[in-house]
């Protein structure tokens, strides 16, 4: 388990393989740490920076030769100065009231990193509450979202083993308990 991490939520067919914490997920030793990018991957505010900031310049580098990731699909890096193995950038939906796929997208976003980090040896994987910064996607919609597709993808037979939902604050982590129900 994670240094700081909290514990399984019973309430889930997998409450061994899925949990919520609070903390920093730049410095969670997991396999995988999955990055809000924005399409560029070449840096900006919230997550990412935080990301780009912990992994350091040459994270930069090689993001600048994947020519940025459209919205819905990730791409995958080494973690660097982190201690994931894994960094898994992800685009998520930017909020237009509801009725532009966002949701979808938002779905797509983590199925394409669970998929992107087991077909490269990931184990675990930590999620940080995509889209709900900036993008301005309501948070505890994108809880329900993030937690039904990660519970789908546990139920198919990924090859993850544990998925962390890691919110910055306390609120955040009642949205991903709510939806954990």
């Amino acid at each position: 388990m994670p240094p700081g991490a909290g514990t399984p939520r019973a309430a889930t067919p997998f409450a061994d393989r899925l949990m919520v914490v609070k903390g920093d997920i730049t410095r969670l030793s997991v396999d995988a740490v999955v990055n809000a990018a924005n399409e560029s991957l070449l840096g900006g505010g919230g997550i990412d920076g935080a990301i780009h900031r912990a992994a350091g310049p040459a994270r930069l580098e090689q993001c600048r030769t994947l020519g940025g990731c459209p919205t819905g699909e990730a791409r995958i890096t080494p973690g660097y100065r982190m201690a994931a193995r894994h960094i898994v950038h992800t685009v998520g939906p930017v909020w237009r009231g509801g009725a532009h796929g966002e949701a979808d997208l938002l779905a797509a976003c983590y199925r394409n990193a669970l998929a992107l980090a087991a077909e490269n040896g990931s184990r675990s994987i930590a999620f940080p509450a995509i889209s709900t910064g900036a993008f301005g996607f309501p948070a505890a919609r994108a809880a329900e979202i993030a937690v039904a597709t990660v519970l789908d993808a546990l139920s198919g037979g990924t090859k993850i083993d544990l998925a962390i939902f890691c919110c910055f604050d306390g609120a955040s982590v009642r949205h991903y308990e709510r939806a954990l129900g």
